[in-house]
């Protein structure tokens, strides 16, 4: 008797996962670049600073036009540097945006100053400067704009703001590396200027890294010191500072890097374009809303965020996990509504664009090696799960061994 053998139409079909971001896929292309400026490190021991790390500040100083580069040991640190290198004091005031990553007010508050929050504009999610001036008191030290998910804030008007009330601005361009307003890039907008270079970045190292630049030639002494536990050469210390270096391991895998970033920006610009045209096709513009470039701007798409509105966006991403799509929420809680800020006063409803996006935002997968089929597949997701009525059940589908919560896992 012929074996009978199961018919296909029993098998549950097991489904690719589209992942929030793939590292991967983007070391597989310049592995022997990054292999070989490691093993040239290794070869030449130097660690700590040198030629290498005075090479890569010098790299991105010219990336950015900027006099100045200093590179340190993380995003947060280079929030926290600027702020000592300026002298900003315990009962200080610096004005930022409480819709951003935790770092931008812990730096502040770490040292000894107040984080005074305004709100953002509903468009772009970037500090509104019409909110920024009547925040100003006597104590007020420093504007600290978040160019936040790649596109640069309002500056015009934060410049006016700045020089009517002889305050410095430090951009926070942790998410913004390339990104320009009216043809100038992140990085001389402001008296000084924040990068962050953690992995998932657009410039992302092999670990933590960060740089601070600035046209100051004064400041950015200060700076190179202060990172130094402020050592002015041969054990003489002018000051105290901290010990925050650029590891030259990190300095070495951004070079190569560094390279490629216009065109991973690029990528990320198409892949941005493309979804708004399947959206579009989709119908979905009532339900959803597409990110706005203001305009001047080169947006490098740190993240491409929707906002699902009708309060579906929770349900919406459970269902897009359901599936195997990667997707994260930017920020899940404004910051003046974090447990560790209830001393300053702030309670819900102060600031509502922010609150607002906090309940509606949803990023989706940009990366530059994101294929046309997975950006349908997103969409198609979204789709599905806005046509769905709320009480459906999970669909039953096999996970991809591959697959892992990890992939979704937030990344700062």
């Amino acid at each position: 008797m012929s074996e009978i053998i199961p018919a296909a139409v029993h098998e549950k079909p097991t489904i690719e996962p589209v992942p929030f971001i793939d590292l991967v896929a983007q070391h597989s292309q310049i592995s022997s670049e990054i292999e070989e400026a490691v093993q040239s490190l290794f070869a030449s021991q130097r660690f700590v600073l040198g030629e290498t790390v005075a090479e890569f500040e010098a790299a991105i100083a010219r990336y950015c036009d900027a006099h100045h580069a200093i590179g340190c040991a993380s995003g947060t640190d280079a929030l926290v540097l600027s702020l000592m290198a300026l002298d900003i004091q315990p009962g200080d005031e610096v004005i930022t945006s409480p819709f951003t990553f935790f770092a931008t007010a812990g730096a502040i508050y770490r040292v000894g100053a107040t984080p005074v929050f305004v709100d953002i504009d509903p468009e772009t999610y970037n500090l509104d400067p019409s909110a920024v001036e009547t925040a100003i008191t006597s104590k007020t030290r420093a504007i600290m704009p978040v160019h936040i998910f790649g596109q640069c804030a309002e500056m015009e008007p934060l410049w006016r703001i700045a020089s009517r009330h002889e305050l410095p601005i430090i951009e926070d361009a942790c998410q913004a590396i390339g990104a320009e307003y009216h043809g100038r890039r992140a990085g001389v907008l402001g008296t000084l200027c924040c990068f962050s270079f953690f992995p998932t970045k657009n410039l992302g190292g092999a670990g933590d890294g960060g740089l601070i630049t600035t046209d100051d030639e004064q400041l950015a002494a200060r700076l190179r010191r202060l990172r130094v536990h402020g050592e002015s050469g041969q054990y003489r210390h002018i000051e105290v500072g901290i010990n925050s270096r650029l590891d030259a391991l990190q300095a070495a895998v951004l070079q190569v890097k560094l390279t490629h970033l216009d065109d991973w920006t690029e990528a990320r610009q198409k892949n941005a374009a493309q979804y708004v045209k399947l959206f579009s096709s989709a119908g979905l513009l009532d339900a959803i809303e597409l990110p706005v470039v203001a305009p001047g701007r080169r947006h490098i798409y740190n993240q491409f965020c929707i906002r699902v509105k009708h309060g579906r966006r929770d349900e919406v991403m459970n269902f897009l996990r359901q599936q195997e799509i990667g997707c994260m929420v930017y920020y899940p809680t404004s910051l003046h509504l974090q447990e560790c800020f209830q001393h300053l006063g702030y309670r819900e409803g102060d600031f509502p664009q922010s609150e607002l996006a906090s309940q509606e935002i949803l990023a989706l997968p940009i990366y530059a090696e994101l294929t046309a089929a997975q950006q349908e597949r997103v969409v198609a997701g979204i789709t599905d799960a806005l046509q769905a009525d709320s009480t459906t059940e999970e669909p039953d589908v096999v996970r991809h061994p591959n697959f892992s919560r990890d992939s979704n896992r937030r990344a700062a």
